[in-house]
């Protein structure tokens, strides 16, 4: 990328920058839920039920695996689309190179720690002696890799906020076609189960790093590798985890609320239960990740004019890309509401198993459709650094809302209580977020008055 291309982002129109970087940016997030959901797909028609209670039991584990690295992935390329806007391209390449060193660091703490305490840490998000076995073979591999993935997903990150969105796009397919690839290979060619399927995600990102190493070494890439970017400044550290903070903080809550909720299932209904919830959240966290692609598409345009001071394209880029968020949850809502069972039987036979996960997935998505403008609206303040509002949103649905509702609900209405706590986060969080929103809204008004 050219500078007069990082340019267009404060001159292009609004719409056309947004097709530009959302829709690379949707491609890839829904390709990276393809990846997860293939997983499931196959890990539940080739290896079993318990295999799939088994895999869901892991997702509090790469829940907190993940807000490592978007601490440092998220964090960065705030810092970048700003440099940037600021015409500061050395102090986008300083952070460019604290990305890779914070990945490496954090990579290799968190494998060391995990694999020294598998067996009780999955015990305590909810594995039990019949799932315990899958979760741990599944993690054991995913944590050896570790390393790969958080260095891979932080440069991904660099890639798309320093102006290719379509590389980063078509390297986040190309890993998803190998995994595909991989685990039919290991699960249904040389049978080696669940393992197979952790081998097959691993070696996808090994080759998926390699293409991304190869991008930023070429001389004509805009921010490419040089050895005086490889060194760890404090500064330039402490202000990507300050706005990594938030998406951190998120994805911390989400491997509590996780945990929570397979333990309420387990105490409440049983693996079944447990594998239900694991299904449908790889079915709503597909159109999740359409939603935090359209996040990822705004950010740059946001973060880029926000630096340059053009306030009223920050409100321009934030309302397109709200619209364009509560449409997705809204088709969400509609097939997970009129068509769940062609859905869930994707993932399992198992009549049981499919007649629980309809009931669930009728009552998550019940207001599905505000989930999108409340992430949207909490990437605002993300995206133009405002990191305490940004980490409070993040923590609003989730510790303040969720956490309580699977603490109390279940209780007296059992497994039911787990359903209804997520749509009533939803609901009452929304709210929240709106208050807030209003309130910068006006702030941004009086900046811009000045100006």
């Amino acid at each position: 990328m050219s500078n007069n291309d990082s340019l267009s982002l404060g001159t292009e129109r609004i719409w056309v920058l947004l097709r530009q970087y959302a829709v690379p940016s949707i491609v890839a997030m829904t390709a990276s839920s393809l990846y997860n959901m293939v997983d499931s797909i196959f890990i539940g028609q080739g290896v079993g039920t318990l295999a799939i209670a088994g895999l869901a039991i892991t997702f509090p584990f790469m829940n907190l695996a993940a807000a490592f690295g978007a601490m440092v992935g998220v964090g960065a390329s705030t810092v970048i689309s700003v440099k940037l806007g600021q015409k500061d391209v050395e102090g986008a390449e300083h952070a460019m190179g604290n990305v890779v060193l914070l990945n490496i660091m954090i990579g290799l703490i968190f494998m060391v720690v995990s694999l020294s305490f598998l067996d009780n840490i999955l015990i305590f998000f909810g594995a039990s002696e019949a799932t315990l076995p899958y979760a741990r073979d599944y993690m054991k591999i995913i944590l050896y890799g570790n390393l790969i993935t958080h260095v891979y997903l932080g440069l991904n990150a660099v890639m798309r906020s320093s102006g290719y969105p379509r590389s980063s796009m078509y390297t986040t397919l190309f890993a998803v076609v190998i995994n595909g690839l991989f685990n039919y290979l290991f699960i249904f060619v040389f049978n080696m189960g669940i393992k197979g399927s952790a081998l097959g995600t691993v070696l996808a990102q090994i080759l998926a790093l390699l293409v991304v190493l190869w991008h930023f070494s070429r001389p004509s890439t805009f921010l490419r590798f040089k050895l005086s970017m490889f060194k760890f400044r404090l500064t330039v550290a402490r202000n990507i985890l300050a706005i990594g903070l938030s998406p951190f903080f998120i994805n911390v809550c989400a491997c509590l609320v996780v945990m929570l909720i397979n333990n309420g299932l387990k105490t409440h209904g049983g693996d079944l239960y447990i594998g239900a919830y694991g299904i449908n959240n790889r079915i709503i966290f597909f159109f999740i990740m359409i939603v935090m692609g359209l996040n990822q598409g705004m950010q740059p345009i946001v973060g880029y004019n926000y630096g340059a001071r053009k306030l009223d394209r920050v409100m321009s880029g934030f309302k397109m890309t709200v619209i364009s968020a509560v449409a997705v949850t809204t088709i969400g809502f509609l097939i997970c509401q009129c068509f769940p069972k062609s859905v869930i039987s994707l993932f399992t036979k198992d009549s049981e198993l499919i007649e629980i996960s309809e009931h669930a997935l009728r009552i998550i998505t019940f207001i599905f459709p505000v989930v999108g403008y409340q992430m949207v609206a909490t990437n605002l303040f993300q995206s133009v650094g405002l990191a305490k509002k940004a980490i409070f949103l993040s923590l609003n649905r989730q510790m303040l809302f969720l956490i309580p509702f699977l603490i109390v609900l279940p209780k007296f209405f059992g497994a039911e209580g787990v359903w209804w706590s997520m749509p009533m986060a939803d609901f009452v969080s929304s709210i929240v977020v709106s208050i807030l929103l209003i309130h910068q809204i006006k702030q941004f008004k009086a900046e811009y008055q000045k100006n």
